[in-house]
């Protein structure tokens, strides 16, 4: 598990416009696309079309710090998992945006608009994803976890839930373990993937929705990675991985 000492949150939160010429590039990738549209939200919206919008908004939170961007799949149109990866080859890191959902077991139903759709009322907040199995997982790591430390930090909330599958590698700052996921293994890039809170919860949808809002989200992730790619590592306290 990371820790992120308060001293070193303090020292990044405002930075801004300190890369120049050189600038770490980051490879922001829209989850899901046009013929696998993902997850379904509370009142019908595809998952993709919420990563595309989000993804966007943290394009020019990124380009505000002096990052550069590499959009990818931002049409909708990659249909390989290892793809997109492929096109983020020369970055400096990997940003997989999604949304999420929840198991089928958990959902209830209700009429929207006349038409039935499922919600939950029992999963919400963000999570993020690093693997094992990633080339460069102490970056992974690292970036995760003063990422997550920045949202929280402007008030949002990580989920708990993963912790019903996952491994935690930061619990406190949202921050679990999916190895097998291919767009953070099939990469030589450090890598993540953000969930921004949970589209089946009918009060999040609306939430994930509201521009000041993904605003204030996507500025927190622009903080983060730009403290983290170009600040140096923080002083962290390494415990490993938490087994149950």
């Amino acid at each position: 598990m990371h820790f992120i000492t308060s001293s070193f949150l303090a020292s990044f939160v405002f930075v801004s416009g300190l890369v120049s010429a050189g600038a770490p590039e980051v490879a922001v990738d829209v989850g899901h696309g046009l013929v696998d549209g993902g997850a379904r939200s509370a009142r019908g919206r595809q998952e993709f079309e919420f990563n595309r919008e989000f993804a966007g908004i943290l394009v020019d939170a990124l380009r505000q710090r002096d990052l550069a961007v590499r959009e990818v799949n931002f049409d909708g149109l990659i249909g390989s998992l290892a793809e997109r990866p492929r096109q983020a080859a020369g970055s400096t890191f990997f940003v997989s945006i999604h949304h999420d959902s929840i198991a089928s077991n958990w959902l209830q139903t209700w009429d929207w608009d006349g038409v039935e759709e499922s919600y939950t009322d029992v999963k919400r907040g963000f999570g993020i994803f690093v693997s094992e199995r990633n080339p460069d997982l102490a970056t992974s790591l690292r970036c995760a976890s003063t990422i997550g430390a920045v949202l929280r930090r402007r008030g949002f909330v990580p989920s708990t839930w993963h912790s019903r599958k996952h491994l935690a590698a930061d619990a406190a700052n949202g921050v679990w373990y999916y190895d097998n996921l291919v767009v953070l293994h099939r990469t030589n890039l450090p890598a993540l993937l953000f969930e921004a809170g949970v589209i089946k919860h009918r009060e999040e949808e609306l939430e994930l929705r509201d521009p000041e809002r993904q605003a204030t989200m996507a500025d927190a992730l622009a903080t983060g990675l730009a403290a983290c790619l170009s600040v140096g590592p923080p002083k962290l306290a390494v415990r490993g991985r938490l087994r149950k």
